[in-house]
């Protein structure tokens, strides 16, 4: 008697909008998934990730005393061996073979055919075409046998088509870029001269630190970044590549593809932190790569990250609740193990980019366990900021992201807060709202990097997550700490910020103290080093 099947709650996909299916997926085609599976005991993992957070927030928590709540965090939120051993022996069932497990990451890698995965979750693959190129894509849920369904939270990878795009904007024709020693004799900036004008703290290089980047496409040249960082005249930071799910460091040659990204990334975050480790983490731009990318920095023992910096997303109706959750979750084990986690909250405005007249926000920004990362356009003179604004270049040179989420509840630390509309209508947060924070994001005011073999200027929320990625690496270095998941601290303080009362990014417009467009504001680094 064949097992009663369930499907995996939130599981279900449709097709990508302008898409068509033009017939079966390939069956002998070879594949991977990562299985990830609930933890040991997801009420215990809740409380243990509290007290950990919350101790850290009151500064109270001795080493020893962190060590040993650690471990008991990892007792309860890692994964059971029974149930990866259940997964695995399931798998056999169904000819697939197991390439790796994690009691950490909760997660486990199958290998099989197109056949033998269509057949074992009952799916029909599916070839689609779409403006971008084409996808192997199903639709519905994704089904189990009931013997797993308190064992498995989510299945991704049956579905390959891209989930994220990258936050940056590009100003004007790269090449021909004038550097200047000073903010004031340009309208756009290096990383220095930002960090300056934001008063970051002296001292700090980023030493004993490493910060994280998640990429999900192109690469670097390491001739680029020792060209850059001599420029610049700093330390070049070690930079070191690591695979997900057969990611790899490869340049495309096309500086306005993905390598912009890449290099942006790490050109910013070392710049300000340049003795720092730098991990990037290259994964496929699928729901499953950005999941085991982001598992595998939280949880990564030879690099450690104390910050992870993220410049991709998308918005939050564009992906199934399954991974939206699986995420959320990793984000809160981060939160708990000490790891800050910055992310781009995207550069279409408030729409996100989605074309039916409503709002929406970026997730992975839009999860209160991120630090979600807004822009603005600064002008400065001396050194000095003489004004800072919403970005917003709409329609062609785009504008920062920020909102309410229609997922993630209200966080007690923004409950009491409103939102202010353009019209001027301030209404109250019912569920998270983005960003926390902001900074320099408009491509007009951008930041000078190099990208294959080339000076240009980038903008987009792209740059503040590393900016702030960098920022909190120092900060960790003189604080001989992490500080980790700074959420619940910095929203007490809203006088370490520069307060951006000026411009909108469609629906909502900037206010005294916090908004929907600039979050709390851009840093005073040395006023956040204090508080932190």
């Amino acid at each position: 008697m064949a097992s009663v099947r369930h499907s995996v709650p939130g599981s279900a996909r449709k097709p990508l909008p302008g898409s068509r299916a033009v017939g079966a997926a390939d069956p002998g085609e070879r594949m991977e998934v990562t299985v990830v599976v609930h933890p040991k005991s997801r009420d215990e993992a809740e409380k243990q990730a509290r007290t950990l957070i919350e101790a850290r927030a009151l500064g109270g928590i001795s080493p020893e005393e962190e060590r040993r709540a650690r471990n008991n965090f990892h007792l309860v939120h890692d994964a059971n061996p029974d149930d990866l051993d259940k997964v695995e022996q399931f798998a056999r069932q169904h000819r697939l073979t197991v390439v790796e497990k994690s009691a950490a990451r909760r997660s486990v890698v199958l290998s099989g055919t197109v056949k033998d995965f269509s057949e074992a979750f009952g799916v029909d693959l599916e070839r689609y075409e779409y403006d971008g190129g084409t996808y192997r894509g199903r639709t519905g849920p994704v089904q189990i046998p009931s013997e797993l369904k308190d064992v498995i939270a989510g299945v991704f990878g049956l579905d390959d088509r891209p989930q994220l795009k990258p936050h940056l904007r590009h100003r004007g024709a790269r090449g021909n870029v004038q550097w200047h020693d000073s903010a004031a004799k340009s309208a756009v900036f290096t990383p220095l001269q930002l960090a300056s004008l934001y008063g970051f703290p002296q001292g700090a290089d980023g030493s004993g630190q490493c910060i994280g980047i998640i990429e999900l496409g192109g690469g670097f040249r390491p001739q680029d970044l020792t060209e850059y960082f001599s420029k610049l005249g700093v330390h070049k930071p070690e930079v070191v590549a690591v695979s997900v799910d057969h990611g790899s460091n490869h340049p495309t040659g096309d500086g306005n593809g993905p390598d912009g990204e890449v290099m942006l990334d790490i050109e910013v975050a070392g710049a300000v932190a340049p003795k720092a480790r730098i991990a990037v983490y290259f994964a496929p731009n699928t729901d499953r790569g950005f999941i085991d990318a982001v598992t595998s920095a939280i949880h990564d023992q030879t690099n450690r990250p104390s910050v992870i910096s993220i410049s991709w997303g998308s918005a939050e109706p564009g992906w199934t609740q399954q991974a939206m959750t699986a995420l959320d979750e990793a984000f809160k084990a981060a939160a708990a193990l000490g790891v800050t986690v910055c992310a781009a909250a995207g550069d279409n405005g408030s729409t996100d980019g989605v074309e039916d007249n409503a709002s929406h926000v970026d997730f992975p920004a839009s999860s209160s366990y991120v630090l979600g990362c807004g822009g603005t356009r600064v002008s400065a003179a001396g050194n000095a900021i003489t004004e800072e604004v919403v970005w917003n270049e709409l329609p062609n040179e785009g504008a920062t992201g920020g909102g309410v989420s229609a997922i993630f509840d209200l966080p007690d630390w923004q409950k009491g807060l409103k939102a202010t509309m353009t019209g001027g209508e301030r209404v109250a947060l019912r569920n998270r709202g983005v960003p926390d924070v902001a900074g320099d994001a408009d491509p007009v005011t951008g930041y000078v990097v190099r990208v294959d073999g080339a000076d240009t200027v980038i903008g987009g929320t792209s740059a503040v997550a590393p900016l702030w990625a960098g920022l909190l690496a120092c900060i960790n270095q003189l604080k001989g700490r992490s500080v980790g998941y700074i959420n619940p601290v910095i929203y007490e303080h809203p006088e370490v910020f520069h307060d951006v009362q000026k411009g909108n990014n469609g629906a909502y417009s900037a206010d005294l103290n916090w908004d929907a467009c600039t979050g709390l504001g851009s840093p005073d680094g040395k006023a956040l080093l204090a508080i932190l």
